[in-house]
């Protein structure tokens, strides 16, 4: 890094290094470890009982101590997934339960803001449509923070609510549903898209009124027509819009290629946690017992409140986080035996 003059070279140097140095200190905390053993047998067989016995336990607490060096290593030496730095682009839509499904794709929203508060992440909306009775149909928002897409990747799929919903005069439990995505926002997305594959349209933005949303057809609607994927983006600057929808563009488009490759490379494991399929119901929340099962490792909590709030997210998080990485430690040792 010393030796780069170039801004953007120092920036790559600087996330290899800070990706480098954790496996390297690990290493190195190994190896200094392993070359305390033979000394330390070499004291426990001296004539001096005293120091023999210091010795033994000694070795004991390295013996101990060794095999979650080990695996530290061997964990950070596993294949890693190269987006799980990136920021994100949450999408969160209502799905079957009409109104009710809407509400909760509101409740989902707000625990992940609240979650990214925590995390000290920046949560941006790109574009939203409110529900008829509250919540959203559909919400498109910006994550940008270190490791959130590493983070958040779990949460992609079907999420299923039982509960009484507030439309409900009888107090009949309903089950709704409604649909996450997150997809990883790298800075560096290089997609080549031709002009002549856009269809852009402009459109009057919705929102609360005023003479601004009134009178100008401000919200920009991108169709990349050999994918059909479309995009928009719906604040006051037609031109940041643009911006920020051809951004958007990219964002999709590279996760149709990363999905790709995903398949195609572990065709052979469809049980794993980090596949993202987000036709697959991954997670239950049922209000009346308080409790949220993720059904991809049969983990059940009972801290539906807090898991809501985005306090206690982590409670589901962090065991997801666990079983992928045994799984990348177990196709580790599948590769090299």
């Amino acid at each position: 890094m010393g030796a780069a003059t170039d801004g953007t070279e120092i920036v790559r140097l600087s996330k290899e290094h800070a990706e480098l140095k954790p496996v390297a200190d690990a290493v190195m905390a190994l190896g200094r470890v392993k070359a305390e053993a033979p000394e330390l047998e070499e004291m426990a067989a001296s004539g001096d009982p005293e120091m023999a016995a210091l010795a033994r336990d000694e070795l004991e607490a390295l013996k101990d101590k060794l095999p979650d060096l080990e695996h530290e290593v061997a964990l950070l030496l596993a294949p890693k997934d190269k987006d799980e730095n990136a920021s994100a682009i949450l999408e969160v839509r209502a799905g079957t339960g009409g109104d009710e499904a809407a509400l909760f794709a509101g409740d989902l929203f707000r625990m992940y803001q609240r979650y990214a508060q925590t995390q000290g992440w920046r949560v941006e909306i790109d574009s939203v449509s409110e529900g008829d009775a509250g919540g959203y149909k559909e919400i498109v928002a910006a994550v940008t923070g270190d490791g959130v897409f590493g983070r958040l990747k779990f949460e992609s799929g079907v999420h299923r609510v039982q509960r009484v919903p507030a439309t409900e005069a009888q107090g009949r439990i309903h089950t709704s549903a409604a649909t996450v995505a997150v997809l990883p926002e790298p800075e560096d997305v290089e997609i080549e898209i031709r002009d002549q594959d856009l269809r852009i349209d402009t459109y009057r933005s919705s929102g609360a009124g005023g003479q601004h949303v009134n009178k100008t057809d401000s919200a920009v609607r991108i169709t990349h027509l050999p994918t059909n994927i479309v995009v928009t983006s719906s604040e006051k600057s037609q031109h940041q819009n643009r911006a920020r929808a051809m951004k958007a563009l990219k964002v999709k488009l590279y996760d149709m290629q990363r999905e790709a490759l995903d398949s195609a490379r572990s065709e052979s494991r469809k049980s794993q946690v980090g596949s993202g399929d987000r036709s697959e119901r991954i997670r239950t929340y049922n209000f009346p017992q308080g409790r949220v099962t993720d059904h991809r490792i049969n983990l059940t909590l009972y801290n539906l409140p807090k898991i809501m709030e985005g306090e206690a997210l982590d409670d589901v998080i962090n065991p997801l986080i666990a079983e992928d990485q045994a799984a990348r430690l177990a196709a580790l040792e599948d590769e090299f035996g």
